[in-house]
């Protein structure tokens, strides 16, 4: 049992910070949070005063499928032969001993998100893991979390310069319609009472019909924003559960994303503007996004920006106009719901993973170190 004391307390399950605030963990998880909590017989650690957070949650990475300091063509996150390869899983590339893992760890970020990029319109399946374990068995939270799903230039250029489908972005959507269609249909007859009619087993449709189930989020690469509202059309076409992945331009119709209720992840904003696509970035585009009532999560998009800088692309939302508790939530609660994963991460309250993180000024000023960082209550760096 563990009782870390006397913080500048961030729960993220209320509106502020908590001066004094203690958070009480044993067996991995947290049992208490509040004031002068007792426990007898815990070990105590004093924050004096230091701020605390849960761990930080990153749910949108590729990292661990491209190794740090290697050529794009050595990675392993883009299976560029097939634009339609739903059965592929990340589980089975992440490298778990990747240095970026621990570095990640340091900085605060102790949750993420990492599956395939872009290349392909169904790239395949993302998990979710702890930044800090012996074994890829250890860091795993979920697996497999979601689909990925890309608009947009990524699988054109991919597919359309060999004269393969999509070149366009009309065959980008109908390359998806019709696998989400054959996959219903598959389902459909699965599921027939005569044996002798049931296809044979297929591992394609097998991963796309959890997504059409609703197990799975499908998390869609849209930049601009046609892409977005074509992403949002099928997903009402085929009431999927969803997530618009980078929507870069999401900012210019915003009333649009927040009636159409799919999720929102943010980024990568701190990078240049590398493709045409990007024109519109704009480290503006959380606070407006926020003023319109779009709830949001932030991402790093790792290796674009490299992991450990989650929370100094928070900071810098908050310059240009991000109210700061709104920051911290897109990097900690936020990114937990968007994710499907606030039962076990995102905030520090009862039950949950005990995921902690002491910093030696303001999480999110860049001039602020992380001084201690707990995961699943265990003590697992300290800065000395």
């Amino acid at each position: 049992m563990l009782l870390i004391r006397n913080a500048r307390l961030f729960t993220m399950e209320g509106d502020g910070c908590i001066d004094g605030g203690d958070v009480l963990m044993d067996g991995g998880k947290v049992v208490a949070t509040g004031m002068n909590l007792s426990a007898p017989g815990a070990k105590v650690i004093d924050a004096h005063g230091a701020y605390a957070t849960p761990g930080f949650v990153d749910p949108h990475t590729h990292i661990g499928l491209w190794a740090d300091g290697e050529r794009d063509d050595t990675g392993d996150g883009n299976e560029a032969t097939d634009p339609v390869t739903p059965h592929l899983r990340a589980l089975d590339a992440v490298n778990p001993v990747d240095p970026c893992f621990a570095e990640a760890c340091r900085a605060g970020v102790t949750s993420v998100a990492t599956g395939p990029g872009s290349a392909n319109v169904l790239g395949g399946q993302f998990l979710a893991m702890k930044t800090h374990g012996q074994s890829l068995k250890e860091m795993l939270i979920k697996e497999p979390l979601a689909m990925k799903a890309a608009f947009g230039e990524n699988p054109k250029m991919v597919y359309g310069a060999s004269g393969k489908r999509p070149s366009t972005r009309m065959a980008t959507a109908a390359v998806l319609r019709e696998a989400f269609y054959e996959a219903r249909e598959y389902m459909e007859k699965r599921a027939g009472k005569d044996a002798d009619k049931r296809p044979a087993f297929n591992l394609k449709n097998e991963a796309l019909a959890m997504v059409l189930r609703r197990e799975l989020l499908l998390k869609m690469h849209a930049h601009r924003a046609d892409d977005i509202l074509t992403a949002i059309r099928i997903v009402k076409e085929f009431d999927l559960r969803a997530s618009v992945e980078h929507c870069t331009e999401g900012h210019l119709i915003a009333d649009e994303l927040r009636e159409a209720g799919v999720g929102v992840i943010l980024g990568p904003l701190l990078c240049d503007r590398s493709k045409p696509e990007l024109k519109n970035l704009t480290m503006k585009a959380p606070a407006i996004l926020h003023r319109a009532g779009v709830k949001f999560a932030l991402m790093t998009d790792h290796g674009v920006i490299p992991e450990q800088y989650l929370p100094v692309e928070a900071g810098l939302c908050v310059r240009e106009g991000l109210p700061e508790m709104e920051a911290l939530r897109a990097i900690t609660i936020n990114a937990a719901e968007v994710i499907g994963l606030a039962d076990r991460i995102g905030s520090l309250a009862p039950g949950k993973d005990a995921d902690l993180v002491l910093f030696d000024g303001h999480p999110l000023e860049t001039r602020t170190h992380t001084s201690l960082v707990l995961v699943g209550g265990e003590i697992v760096y300290e800065r000395t």
